[in-house]
């Protein structure tokens, strides 16, 4: 049996169910300003800092490089103590970081040499 159907069936262009595209770009704005607002309202807000953890403002630049070389010092005894437990991927990992620390405690290191030259 033939049953005749047009080429293309014909439908209502005013379906219930098809959703208003201005509607939805709105909807979709209004979340997305509300995720992520824009850098201007980020630049507005003050910037109010934490007293939770303060470094003294009176504190002297070559004070604060002698206890960022002691930190250093000390984060590359803690792992290497660390990297004799490990095998491994594990172990790789944590000599690539104690380079990183070592690094940083050389650089640290010459600054303090720029701040009070060795005699």
């Amino acid at each position: 049996m033939f049953k005749v159907t047009p080429n293309p069936p014909d439908t209502d262009p005013t379906s219930p169910y098809e959703p208003d595209s201005t509607k939805l770009n709105e909807a979709a704005e209004r979340a997305l300003d509300f995720q992520f607002p824009s850098t201007a309202d980020i630049k507005a807000t003050p910037r109010t800092p934490s007293t939770l953890f303060i470094v003294d403002p009176q504190a002297t630049s070559e004070t604060l490089a002698v206890y960022l070389v002691e930190t250093l010092a000390s984060v590359d005894v803690m792992v290497h103590h660390l990297v004799d437990l490990l095998d491994g991927g594990s172990r790789n990992a944590l000599l690539g970081i104690s380079n990183s620390v070592m690094l940083a405690e050389i650089t640290a290191n010459r600054l303090l040499d720029q701040i009070d030259p060795p005699e």
